[in-house]
């Protein structure tokens, strides 16, 4: 079931190449066989869910991002933010290892070497490689610097050693793209020179992932720790050039996927709920009716959380058309940055409310554990933590009132 179908007229239908529409239309498919029935086994372990991602694999969607000058489909930032919600309805925890995927193709492909961008695509493409994300520190504050080292070696490679959090997709990726610190590239006037990206292949002895992830939601993300020791990283391995990143609008991007991710979840929840509705739920004796999907204050209730879903999802497409505009230099990075902002803020709320709100569309009997809605709740309560959305409240309000224009940074 597409999310135009369920929310009918509510939500637009996208706008997209005819290439894109197919490989949604494939990960639709995929979505229905693979990753919605196994959702709750893989939130039950906890651990990555590699079935899903092989299912991604297989149906092309990773490479969705790969630059069509390398074969690849060269989307849009619209359609990776719809396949985002997509698998979100369905699974978050497989949406958020997508989202990072898509996201380190996307942002590689803009600051590697010529020589990488080849053997990149070939990665994605041939061998259906994914990518994790290994760049929190246990600092003590989010904006330490890194105790991550690469230091460089003669013949132009690096040995990283330092230890990671929060490493979404990481545990099973093909590739883990490591943020390091090179002490010997750092200069006071652009510290941000001094850091470096390199690709550790999972099979690298002196990688080790500490399975050690155990949280209330997104638990099948598998985010736990990694350590590095002596890792040995070749000069073709190094996927980044010095002064090109972080990307002016790393920061804000990884935001807009949030967003998709926590209006996937929300979307998810009340589709859930329908059957349940339907089937097993019982009408307020006030409303005289006999079924509780013709109780008035059901109907009510469902019509105001899709409004609101549905004013967030426009949101979010918004910053894919914002993103791809920004990359051509169309807008400046605060036309770029509030909008997203904004979206994220409706996205965190619509998506908590509708998370908490389908038990009272279902009722009592709908919060027994086995059934499992909780998950909802679980993952987007988890999700909306990253990187705290009341900031981002601030941060407008700021713009609106004084004219501020948010820095680039990691978090503004």
């Amino acid at each position: 079931m597409t999310l135009a179908r369920f929310l009918g007229s509510a939500i637009a239908p996208p706008e997209l190449s005819s290439d894109e529409e197919r490989a949604l239309e494939t990960l639709d498919e995929v979505i229905a066989e693979v990753v919605a029935p196994l959702a709750s086994e893989h939130d039950d372990a906890g651990r990555y869910p590699t079935r899903a991602v092989d299912a991604l694999k297989g149906c092309g969607i990773l490479a969705l991002a790969v630059p069509a000058e390398f074969g690849g489909v060269g989307a849009s930032h619209t359609a990776s933010l719809h396949a985002q919600v997509r698998l979100a309805a369905a699974d978050s925890s497989v949406a958020q290892v997508y989202k990072v995927h898509d996201e380190l193709v996307r942002e590689i492909f803009s600051y590697c070497s010529d020589e990488l961008k080849p053997r990149l695509a070939s990665l994605v493409l041939d061998e259906s490689a994914t990518l994790g994300l290994a760049v929190a520190e246990a600092g003590k504050t989010v904006a330490e610097p890194f105790t991550t080292l690469a230091l460089e070696q003669e013949d132009g490679g690096y040995v990283v050693n330092g230890q990671k959090i929060y490493t979404t997709g990481a545990a099973e990726a093909d590739y883990v793209a490591v943020w390091g610190f090179n002490p010997e590239r750092f200069t006071p006037e652009n510290p941000f020179f001094a850091l470096q990206l390199n690709l550790v292949a999972k099979d690298n002895p002196a990688m080790t992932v500490h399975r050690d992830w155990d949280a209330l939601g997104q638990r099948a993300t598998d985010s736990g720790s990694i350590s590095f020791e002596n890792v040995r990283v070749g000069p073709e391995w190094v996927a980044s050039i010095p002064g090109r990143a972080p990307l002016p609008h790393s920061g804000v991007r990884f935001e807009a996927g949030f967003a998709a991710v926590n209006v996937g979840i929300g979307i998810g929840a009340l589709q859930a709920a329908v059957p349940f509705v339907n089937e097993q739920s019982r009408p307020w004796p006030s409303a005289e009716v006999d079924n509780a999907v013709e109780d008035p204050m059901v109907q009510r209730t469902m019509g105001e959380l899709v409004a609101d879903l549905a004013a967030a999802h426009e949101l979010t497409m918004r910053c894919g058309h914002a993103l791809d505009s920004f990359e051509r230099g169309e807008i400046s990075r605060t036309e770029l940055a509030i909008p997203i902002y904004a979206a994220r803020s409706a996205a965190d709320r619509s998506g908590l409310a509708a998370a908490q709100g389908v038990y009272g569309l279902m009722g009592t009997r709908s919060a027994r554990r086995p059934l499992g809605f909780d998950q909802w709740w679980r993952n987007v309560r988890t999700l909306t933590l990253h990187d705290p959305v009341e900031w981002k409240h601030v941060e407008i309000g700021r713009h609106v009132l004084t004219g501020w224009d948010p820095p680039p940074g990691i978090y503004t």
